[in-house]
């Protein structure tokens, strides 16, 4: 929830960053959580090649726990040689379908991630999916972790209790887990969302155990989000189209309506987001700041969408408010609604976060005034 200036989309709060070039991000860090950074000029290329990282705000007072873990997880796609493969870059298949997905998942830049812990501690994981449009599923065999933060806000808590998580891209959870089994033994963290493959594992030291007192209750500070009003809010539909298999007829691009086969073969966009094909002039919606907004997101098409709010985070609407999130995943053929404050001025992006989708037409802003 940084300021507008330093949100780093090129070409609606700044130019991109010329080769050779530099610019300074100076920004005063509001929230204390889990959070990663990556370009917003050619993103499905260059997050592909590895260009991110983690970006972690540390409470005031440290969190009670024994260690604080990162696993940063990404799927590479390599070709024959073991190179990333760079031919299928910016293909219209994958700009359709479900987006670049890889044929290798590391975990902190390794093919197996490992973590060497004592039996008996307690364990902050931060987990962070940088896939370019893969939706990751894990699943920690012997362990029940407890979900204490998503997408860098603390929650309240969420026990897994059969040791699965499903996390979409760009989405973090931090993970409470109590390591509970015998020294010398391993625990394995496996990705199930295909074939299942042991992505990370938990390697006890042997003959040291650490004394488990009983524990408190670890409880993480809130960073001060105001909950919307949603009686007097502004509502905004935003309905997805288009994609392999949907029923896109044609859309507004660049202020024309071009039928899908020149939208697809001649500019690439395969996708519509209110009947608009990519970024506009106007933006989707203009805020009071302060005001409420809820904004209905309907998934007309075949494939799930991981969407992304700028500068804001928003919860979805319903009897109990749930957790804050930046990014949440629609399913094919679902709608939700989400309701935030708009209370940071500027130029906000809305996108899905499956790379490819954006850069096929799956992008939109909107305005805070000041």
């Amino acid at each position: 929830r940084i300021e507008n200036a330093m949100d780093g989309v090129a070409h609606l709060t700044q130019h991109a960053v010329p080769p050779g070039e530099t610019f300074d991000y100076r920004f005063r860090a509001p929230d204390a959580g889990t959070y990663w950074y990556h370009p917003h000029h050619v993103s499905w290329e260059q997050v592909a090649r590895g260009l991110y990282g983690a970006l972690i705000v540390e409470e005031e007072d440290a969190a009670a726990v024994d260690r604080d873990l990162l696993l940063i997880a990404d799927d590479w796609r390599l070709d024959d040689k073991g190179q990333i493969d760079e031919k299928s870059f910016n293909a219209l298949h994958d700009r359709a379908h479900a987006g670049r997905l890889g044929n290798v998942l590391t975990v902190n830049g390794q093919p197996t991630g490992r973590f060497d812990i004592k039996s008996g501690e307690r364990i902050r994981l931060r987990l962070v999916n940088t896939c370019n449009a893969r939706i990751l599923s894990f699943e920690f065999e012997g362990l029940t972790p407890t979900i204490i933060a998503l997408d860098g806000q603390p929650c309240a808590h969420i026990p897994l209790a059969d040791g699965k998580l499903r996390i979409a891209p760009a989405q973090r959870a931090d993970l409470l887990i109590d390591m509970t089994g015998d020294p010398g033994s391993t625990s394995a963290i496996s990705e199930i969302s295909q074939e299942r493959l042991v992505a990370a594992e938990f390697a006890y030291l042997p003959e040291v155990k650490v004394d488990a007192k009983e524990r408190p209750a670890l409880v993480l500070p809130e960073n001060g989000i105001s909950a919307p009003y949603l009686a007097q809010a502004l509502r905004v539909d935003l309905v997805m189209a288009g994609g392999a298999m949907g029923q896109l007829a044609q859309a507004s691009y660049n202020g024309k309506d071009l039928p899908l086969r020149e939208l697809a073969q001649t500019h690439g966009m395969v996708w519509a987001l209110n009947g608009t094909a990519g970024m506009t002039e106007k933006p989707l919606f203009t805020a009071r700041r302060g005001q409420s907004v809820v904004v209905k997101m309907v998934n007309e098409t075949r494939w799930p969408h991981a969407m992304h709010f700028h500068g804001h985070h928003f919860r979805q609407t319903g009897d109990k408010p749930g957790p804050w999130h930046d990014t949440i995943l629609v399913e094919r053929d679902e709608t939700k609604e989400i309701a935030f404050v708009a209370d940071n001025p500027g130029k906000w992006m809305i996108h899905c976060h499956m790379l490819e989708h954006q850069a096929g037409g799956m992008d939109t802003w909107f305005e805070v005034a000041s």
